[in-house]
């Protein structure tokens, strides 16, 4: 197996002379048909013979200890085939992106947390039966409010630690110009289309799960470890994933409790969360308190930066919102203060949804550039390049690659940016505005495998654990290795979503499609080599096309190269030297224009563009649709998404579709997203850096921005919804 690690930047033979021209087109999903027809079977999915199912008992109280169980009522009812308790393996708390604990105490760390699983012939039996389980609990501490608990300073928690260079107080004392706002972001929920769901059945001593699952081969593991057995006795299947968000990055409990089910009964059983429950057993985005301090010259250039955060976990969680991670490279500034500090609650766990830290700390740090914008009477474009850094200001490392200013200005061309005075723009009794903000995602290349097998017949397959939840996976795979071998589309196999394949970074992190796809670069670049040595060339001097190979003007079929066994090849690529020396992140830039009634306060998003640099753009359709359903989100989070606690009982009041509003088509314009693409060599093989949580980043703070705008009314707990808007607004 040939491992690359990225010691210094790379240049694939393959990507640099391929010559079929398919990397980076916008071609449709090669599994697309599979999905419309439905052909393509989710983990709830396909009936194995025997099938059983599964509801999940929830406790009724949001904190405090479990004294009894009473099933008697369930047991009772027909088709019950078991209900089971007390099980050291069943889950505690919260089980995603963490190995599980043992249900060894009692403990309830919120409501809804599973104590209980019921297995039954059929799905409306298990739920009915579920409801039937009396739960008897001793009440505990019942902290439902973030704000009213203390704040720990110096938690122990999470992979962000604070960061204080220089003397913030001493700097902001010294600066021309000081700016102090304190901004709020909701609780959200990483509300996928598909359920968290999962099948588990055993073959002999062997587990195997079929899971609505982003990272399958970290799950594999955490199931191992959680049920006490091997990993090599567990495998986990997840070929189609409807969704994540990163609420499906770790194994929740109903995968737990399905295995164990199936394992009690000794036949096959599924199951999959209802929406309402799934706010509690899955977890969501932490609700924020961020304080921003910025001081500055007259002239508007930064000297200092401060980004002081609040975020919410229960007792059981090791996950922190890491809120100020986008901010820490995003603006010049010699002192620079970086903390996120920590309130505990007896709610359902916090973790990672999509773009943790950048989805929510753009909020308060783009809205904060716009206001100091306005207070030293700068464009907020203007004052965003006059603090452009030239390297990392953190770490003073060389980025990479960092076109934002680029994004900035190819923005606000296409957008045709021309800030008017807020409140200065009317179209009968609706106020129009315009906003933009910086977008910017770290970009991480983690460990990863590929085999590519170029068969007999010239074809060639590509094999990874990787998964495909919505991302096109499956077509940039394809692209890439046709590239590499020059091969029509229709010539290359995909393979993925299967902990028997070798191990990949999975989906999540916006990792997923460099690493994988530069495993897959670095298997081609073996079966090229093998290739030229066939042919007795050098690899540069091949040139690939349509099953072809052509050196010196000899033209060579791949088949006849091959010699009837096929030629294998397994790689890993990594982070190396080349990470570590060098800052890396995607980047944007988001502009916005909103209509706001001024009589009813609704407002309307009337276009949105984004201008992004993602490295090597690996498909344009694909990657633009990562983007733009980033900015849909986004917009949802400027004007909508919020879940609500009922600090009394620690339920949420908004669990469901019907009360937690996304966005949907009314509320979403055409948008437009366009790329600044230059190669990042230092990335990693691939060439390409992170797109599906860039998109997010900035969004919100876009529309807000335009909302202040038209109207000059600056909200700054968000959602922006009419009833903060309406006492400001200013008469027709």
């Amino acid at each position: 197996m040939t491992e690359q690690m990225m010691d210094a930047p790379y240049r694939p033979h393959g990507l640099t002379n391929g010559e079929q021209g398919v990397l980076g087109q916008p071609l449709p999903r090669i599994e697309g048909a599979a999905k419309v027809t439905g052909q393509a079977t989710y983990a709830y999915e396909g009936t194995p013979a025997g099938i059983a199912y599964a509801g999940i008992v929830g406790a009724p109280r949001g904190s405090g200890t479990i004294e009894r169980i009473d099933a008697s009522a369930a047991e009772a009812l027909p088709g019950v085939i078991a209900v089971i308790h007390g099980d050291p393996r069943m889950p505690a708390g919260e089980a995603n992106s963490r190995a599980m604990p043992s249900f060894a105490s009692d403990t309830v760390f919120h409501y809804g947390q599973p104590v209980a699983i019921v297995v039954a012939e059929n799905q409306a039996v298990a739920r009915e039966a579920a409801a039937l389980v009396v739960v008897e609990m001793t009440p505990g501490q019942d902290r439902f409010d973030p704000r009213a608990e203390p704040i720990d300073t110096a938690p122990k928690i999470g992979f962000l630690p604070p960061i204080a260079k220089g003397d913030l107080d001493a700097a902001l004392a010294e600066a021309a110009v000081v700016f102090d706002q304190t901004y709020t972001t909701p609780i959200h929920f990483p509300a996928a289309m598909e359920p968290h769901a999962s099948t588990a059945w055993w073959e002999d001593d062997k587990l195997i799960v079929r899971s609505s699952n982003q990272v399958i081969g970290a799950a594999r593991g955490t199931i191992a470890q959680a049920l006490g057995i091997d990993k090599d006795k567990v495998r986990v299947l997840a070929p189609y994933v409807g969704g994540g968000f990163g609420g499906k990055t770790g194994v929740g409990p109903e995968v737990i409790l399905a295995a164990i089910a199936a394992e009690k009964i000794g036949r096959p059983v599924k199951v999959a969360l209802p929406r309402r429950q799934t706010a509690y057993l899955v977890h969501h985005r932490s609700d924020t308190v961020q304080h921003i301090k910025i001081g500055c010259d007259e002239n508007g250039i930064i000297s200092a930066f401060a980004h002081l955060s609040v975020a919410a976990q229960h007792d059981d969680g090791e996950f922190l919102e890491p809120v100020p991670f986008g901010t820490l490279p995003l603006y010049r500034g010699a002192v620079r203060h970086f903390k996120t500090d920590l309130v505990r609650v007896d709610l359902p766990a916090t973790g990672a949804v999509r773009a943790p830290g950048e989805a929510v700390g753009t909020f308060a740090v783009e809205c904060a550039m716009d206001e100091l914008a306005e207070q030293l009477g700068l464009d907020p474009i203007e004052l965003r390049k006059r603090n452009e850094p030239d390297t990392d200001p953190l770490s003073g490392k060389p980025f990479s690659t960092r076109r934002m200013i680029d994004c900035y200005d190819d923005g606000a061309t296409r957008f045709g940016w021309n800030p008017q005075p807020p409140a200065s723009v009317r179209e009968g009794e609706w106020l129009i505005g315009t906003g933009m903000a910086a977008a910017l995602r770290g970009n991480f290349t983690v460990n990863a495998e590929a085999i590519v097998r170029l068969e007999a017949d010239g074809r060639a397959i590509v094999e990874t654990d990787m998964t495909d939840i919505g991302t096109g996976t499956y077509t940039i795979l394809a692209q890439t290795v046709a590239e590499m071998l020059g091969l029509p589309i229709a010539d290359v196999e995909v393979r993925i979503g299967d902990t028997d394949l070798p191990p990949s970074a999975g989906s999540g992190g916006s990792f997923g499609a460099g690493s994988a796809c530069s495993a897959a670069v670095l298997a081609c670049e073996d079966i090229l080599t093998e290739l030229a040595r066939r042919i007795n060339a050098s690899p540069d001097e091949l040139r690939l096309k349509d099953g072809c190979v052509r050196v010196a003007g000899r033209e060579t079929a791949l088949a006849d190269l091959v010699r009837g066994e096929p030629i294998v090849a397994r790689a890993k690529s990594g982070p190396g030297a080349e990470s570590k020396r060098t800052s890396q992140a995607s980047h944007g830039a988001q502009f916005c224009e909103v209509a706001v009634n001024a009589v009813t306060g609704e407002v309307r998003v009337r276009r949105m563009i984004g201008v992004y640099d993602v490295g090597r753009v690996l498909n344009r359709k694909t990657a633009a649709n990562q983007l733009i359903g980033g900015m849909v989100w986004g917009i949802a989070y400027a004007l909508s998404e919020d879940g609500i606690v009922d600090t009394r009982t620690g339920h949420f009041v908004n669990p469901d579709f019907g009360e937690y509003h996304v966005a949907v088509n009314a509320d979403v314009p055409q948008i437009e997203v366009h790329f600044i693409e230059e190669v990042d060599t230092s990335a990693n093989p691939a060439g390409a850096k992170g797109v599906g949580e860039l998109g997010i980043s900035g969004a919100g703070a876009a529309v807000a921005n335009a909302i202040y705008n038209a109207t000059g009314v600056r909200v700054r707990d968000f959602p922006v919804t009419l009833d903060k808007l309406l006492a400001g607004l200013p008469p027709v």
